[in-house]
This record gives structure tokens, sequence and C-alpha cells, in this order.
């Protein structure tokens, strides 16, 4: 069973090597193997997390050197709980890019690298949950970021390109950082190996631990947006093509949670940074869902609540409690599939209606009641309304930071009632404008609706793009205002609005719609199977001796 560890990375590497020979020539078979190896690194990963959770950590030492010395992957309960969710996530955004490619006919060359582009990812995701070391973890985070930088820019538009350099110089930045701490960590003991580290960093100095613990904290809370350093994101992921922006806000971010998670147990037990992890989790819920009220646009909208809604993870880390553990993991599970579904209705929304821009679209309900759906559920259980998944990773929190009865735990319980209250109140407002009131007037027909992806218009003129066949009268005008999100098929050329949404988009959608309420019908499993997660992270045992043999 241990030789299977290393598969959910290796698999996605070797795919994109075929991928990548047969490119555009071969379409339908690049497709078959990106499909099929996905669905076979979900079986892989439901297969892992089944073992760890009977078994025991499982552990691979690559090479057969054992540590600090060789490679070793780990995977335990969290671990495979996380390889399990994101696999189950990026199949269905996988099958929601082909509906989308196919529909919008793309031919040209960023269809044929997206394939070889997300395999990549994946590959990293999986080592970063993978990973026993922090050098390995940082590959992945590697790996993941190249492969990001990729999709973050297909098609090469303006917006896109000015949003992928804010995201690469945040990314090199983090980097930079996350290498400086390896360095400190490893010269202050000898080693990188998490099982290795956990107890040598207990014989540091006081001053030197704590330092080593706020640098990679940094690190990751850059990489999981929590504030004050998140201003990166909401002008970062909006502008990307639909299921490359549901992919990065409903995965990337929980890695960061994940390493936070996994170093502040394994690490750093104690708790001595609680009061400011769980200052930065009430500053993110408060900022984040204060900025999404803000905002009519549904992409930067959704943005916004990743980053407030990342404040409930954090909060649970910085409880470090077992109960507390087992709701941020639920939590983590819970926010992967819901905020991706989201993503991924704003991207149906966009092909029905041409544009994402809440004022200018309406009559959803009557017009598309299968899409009204595919969101409803998925905002409802954001919001957390009972007994929905998302009501029940909340409850678990509030009841961790109530049992805890400190200053900050009162604090933090009264800012998520707040925060979930005004995340209802942010759905409301998005269902009330785009699915329940009239059509306004001026809503694109059907057919082709040009958006600025570019600085200039693709006719070439200087005027406002049209709609062909319906007149004269302009759809926007060429400028549009600041912090608007733009329109994002994979190529970024013209969105296609129609009626009848591509099948494979539904479908795809309909299936983490799904997952997600899944976790509500299987919720005692669920809930039983983090908290054995959480007693495993603070035990802190079974994870060392199984990497040291000891």
């Amino acid at each position: 069973m241990n030789a299977l560890v290393p598969l959910p990375v290796l698999l996605p590497l070797c795919a994109t090597g075929l991928s990548l020979a047969f490119g555009t020539r071969l379409k339908q078979l690049q497709r078959l193997i990106s499909v099929a190896v996905l669905t076979a690194v979900l079986g892989l990963s439901v297969t892992l997390m089944i073992a760890a959770d009977m078994r025991g950590p499982l552990t691979v030492h690559l090479g057969d050197f054992a540590p600090p010395l060789g490679i070793t992957l780990v995977a335990d309960r969290l671990s495979g709980l996380m390889l399990t969710v994101s696999s189950a996530v990026t199949l269905c955004v996988l099958v929601y890019s082909l509906g989308q490619g196919m529909a919008d006919r793309e031919e040209e060359t960023p269809v044929a690298v997206f394939h070889p582009a997300y395999l990549i990812l994946v590959a990293g995701v999986s080592c970063t949950f993978l990973a026993g070391d922090l050098v390995n973890l940082y590959v992945g985070f590697e790996i993941m970021l190249v492969a990001s930088f990729v999709l973050l820019t297909l098609g090469g538009t303006g917006p896109r390109i000015r949003a992928g350099s804010t995201y690469v110089i945040i990314s090199l930045f983090s980097s930079m950082l996350f290498l400086t701490a390896i360095a400190m960590t490893y010269a202050a003991t000898g080693t990188a190996n998490f099982a290795q580290l956990a107890g040598r960093l207990a014989g540091l100095p006081l001053g030197v631990q704590t330092l080593i613990q706020a640098m990679l904290l940094t690190v990751f809370a850059i990489k999981a947006a929590v504030f004050p350093l998140a201003a990166w994101l909401p002008d970062s992921y909006p502008t990307a093509p639909a299921p490359v922006t549901a992919v990065f806000a409903g995965l990337l971010t929980k890695v960061g949670v994940y390493c936070m998670l996994r170093t502040e147990t394994l690490l750093f037990p104690g708790n001595r940074l609680g009061d400011l992890l769980m200052a930065a989790a009430l500053a993110s819920m408060v900022v984040g869902i204060l900025g999404a009220v803000a905002q009519t646009d549904l992409k930067r909208l959704l943005s916004f609540t990743l980053i407030s809604h990342i404040g409930y993870m954090v909060f649970g880390i910085g409880l470090a409690t077992r109960d507390a553990y087992g709701g941020a993991i639920v939590y983590v599970a819970h926010h992967i599939t819901v905020q991706t579904t989201l993503f991924l209705v704003a991207g149906l929304i966009e092909r029905r209606s041409g544009t994402t821009e809440l004022t200018r679209i309406g009559g959803l309900a009557k017009a598309a009641p299968l899409l009204a759906a595919l969101f409803f559920v998925p905002a409802m259980n954001l919001a957390g309304i009972p007994p929905l998944s998302g009501f029940i990773g909340k409850l678990g929190l509030m009841r961790a930071g109530v049992a805890d009865g400190g200053v900050w735990a009162w604090i933090l319980v009264v800012g998520s009632a707040v925060t979930s209250l005004l995340t209802l109140y942010v759905t409301a407002k998005v269902w009330n404008l785009a699915f329940w009131r009239a059509a306004p007037p001026g809503q694109a027909a059907t057919g082709t609706v040009l958006e600025a992806d570019s600085d200039e218009d693709d006719d070439g003129d200087e005027g406002p793009d049209r709609i062909p066949g319906t007149g004269d009268e302009p759809v926007r005008p060429r400028h549009q205002p600041a912090g608007r999100a733009v329109a994002a098929t994979l190529h970024g050329h013209a969105v296609t609005t129609t009626t009848k949404l591509p099948l494979p988009m539904t479908g795809a959608t309909a299936a983490t719609v799904a997952l997600g309420l899944a976790f509500t019908v299987f919720a005692g499993p669920l809930t039983s199977y983090t908290d054995r997660a959480a007693a495993e992270l603070i035990a802190r045992a079974p994870y060392v001796q199984a990497v040291l043999g000891r």
C-alpha cells in the first residue's frame, strides 16, 4: 500500500509529457489522457485516505534513502482527505473546461497548452499534500506556481497579463521568503524533515523557534490569502478563464491553509502565536465580507468572500484544540467544493448572459431555472444555512470557541456569526439581481458579446463593440470601469452567449453541487473522520513513528 503514495504525483507528471507530445494533432486523445489520469488520481486518493484511516500514516522514502537524505512522502488522514477532495474537484473542473473549449471552438495553441499545465498543477498540489519535509513542500509549491502562471495568462490578453504580473511578483516574493525560512531551519536544526524537526525544534531558543514559525506562517498566509496579505487576490483571479478561476479559488488557497495546519500542529505545538492568528482570522472575515458587499461584479464578489471564509479556517488553527482542528478540516473540505462550484456557476452565467456584472443581468430564475438551482444550493451552503455542510463546519468552530472561553475565542465566535449573516446578505443580493428581478433593458441577446479583454476592439476600431445583427446600439462603452472583471474564454476572445448551456459545463457544475451536498448527507462519517484526523495531528507520534520507524 505504501508504494501507492507517490502515484498521485507521478501519474500527472508522466501524462504531461504525453499531452505535450500529442498537442493539437490529436486533441481527442489529449483530452482522454487528462480525464483518465485525473480519474485514476481520484481513485488512488480515495484508496490512500481509507488506508491511512485504517492503518495509520503511510510513508515512502524515494530511492530508499532514510531521512534526512531522501525524499519522504507521507499520506495520513489529513493529507488523504485533502487529496480526495482536491482530486474530485480538479476532475470536475477539467470536464467543465473541456466543455468550454468545445463551446468556444478554440482551435489555437492555448487550449493545447491548457492540458499539460493543468496536469502539472495537479501534480504540484498532490506533492504539497504528501510532502514530508520543507524542501519538497517548497518544490510542490513551485511546481504548482509554474503551472498557475501559464493558466492565469492563457490567451495573453492585456488584463490577464497585468493580473498575472501581480500574481507572479507576489508568488516570487513568498517563494524567496520560504527559501529563507528553510535555510534558517536547516542551519538551526540540521534537517528539513518534518518528523525530525518535530523533535529538534523544541531544543532551540524560544526566540529562534518563534522567528522560524512567524516566517513560515507569513509564507503560508500569502498563499492562503489571509488578511492583510490578500490584496493581490481580487485583482488576479477574476480575469482568468472560468475553470482556471474556479480551481485557483477553490483549491490553491487551501494549500496554504493545509500547510498552516501541518506546521502548526507538527512543528510548533503550544499555540504561541494563537492570538495573532485569531486576530488575522477576524480581520480576514470582516474585511473580506465587507469587500464582497461593495462589489457588483460576481467574480470579484466571490473573490472577496473567499478571503472572508479563509478566516474561519485560520480561526480553528488559532484555537489549536482538537475540536477546533476538526471543525477547520471540515470547513476546508466544504469550502474547496463550494467555492469552486460558485465560480463554475459564474462561468455559466457569463456564458448565458455575456457578463458577470450584476447590474447588467437579471431574470435568470425564469430564463434558466437549472442555472438558478446550481447557484442557489452552493450559495446557501456558503452562507451556512442548516443543515448544509457550511453550517456544520461553522457550528463546529463556534462550539470550539465557546469551549475555549478566552476573550479572542468569544470575539471570533461573534465575528463568525456576523460574517455568516453578511454572507447570506451577499448571496441574497446576487440572487435578487441576477435571478429574481426582471431582466434589465439592454441585456445581451443570444449571439456574440465582445468584452474588454484587450486594449483594442477585435474589429480594430476605436468605438464601442456591438452585438452583430442587433442594430447600432453599443453593448457597453469601450473603456470599462476600474475593477470590473472581463470576459473569460480560454483564449480571451469573444464570449458566445447561448440559451442552451453546454452539457459538459452544466454536468460538471452539477457534480460539484452534488459533492457539496454529499458532505451534508454523510456529515456523521465526515465529522467522525475529521475528529480522528485532528486527534492524529495533535498526537504527532503516529506521524513521527511512521516516518522514522520508531
